[in-house]
């Protein structure tokens, strides 16, 4: 479970909830039709701007972000490493003995063990990393625009909420009450897209540049594998590719 957007949400839509409790009228701040204008217009447009799939699989990973947990980029060298010592001892037939968990990285060494020249095995493996940027893309851009949407659903909600007001000027006591309701929706908006959707999007860009990371790691290993370098010259080369603070010096 990743702690961090845990942490965050629960935090933020706390503090929300404690400062609307501390001002002792909770019940002021539930209003059905302002959720309905928000929720449900941003969700519109949103499918809109996007083809239905590509809305439905981005809501789909965003969920799952709670689940995810962050792969430990030591192990994948490791693992690297240990094929490199198993091709330099036997052979790189003898790689395909080995478990690996992984699918980019099992298709990759599959091509070696095939006997694939370098430059295919890096260019299929390329390819599906490109395509992976794409997919992340937009994911990341479908809730970027429903961050956009929902103020401005909440705005639209709060000019409709205007205009019955001010119908009926005839009663002043509801005006208060009236305008409380009206800026509910510009309050809606707000929070979701601060809270929950940008957020979201920045993190999802945040999973997905972790992802490259370790597919660069594991395309450079496989193109270690195949030129047969030396194990401990491997895993030299993709420490490289990680920050000094996460590099295994043993």
């Amino acid at each position: 479970m990743d702690i961090a957007t845990l942490i965050g949400l629960v935090g933020a839509f706390g503090l929300v909830f404690t400062t609307i409790f501390m001002g002792g009228n909770a019940t002021g701040f539930i209003d059905v039709p302002s959720v309905v204008v928000v929720i449900g217009g941003t969700f519109a447009v949103t499918f809109v701007m996007f083809p239905m799939g590509v809305v439905v699989n981005a809501i789909k990973v965003g969920m799952k972000t709670l689940m995810f947990k962050s792969n430990d980029p030591q192990e994948i060298i490791r693992l690297i490493g240990k094929l490199a010592d198993t091709a330099r001892r036997e052979s790189l037939v003898a790689l395909e003995k080995i478990e690996i968990e992984d699918p980019f990285l099992k298709k990759g060494v599959m091509l070696v063990v095939d006997g694939s020249s370098e430059s295919l095995v890096r260019s299929v493996m390329e390819i599906e990393l490109d395509f992976m940027k794409q997919r992340h893309r937009q994911g990341q851009a479908v809730f970027k625009g429903m961050g956009t949407m929902a103020p401005a659903f909440g705005m639209i909600g709060t000019l409709i909420g205007l205009v019955n007001m001010l119908s009926n000027l005839s009663d002043p006591s509801s005006i208060g009450p009236a305008m409380a309701v009206a800026l509910l929706t510009t309050f809606y908006g707000a929070v979701l897209a601060n809270v929950v959707f940008l957020p979201m999007a920045t993190k999802l860009e945040e999973r997905s540049t972790e992802d490259v990371l370790f597919m660069q790691i594991m395309i450079e290993g496989v193109s270690s594998l195949q030129r047969g370098d030396h194990p401990s010259i491997v895993k030299e080369k993709l420490q490289a590719f990680l920050a000094p603070a996460l590099r295994d010096e043993a």
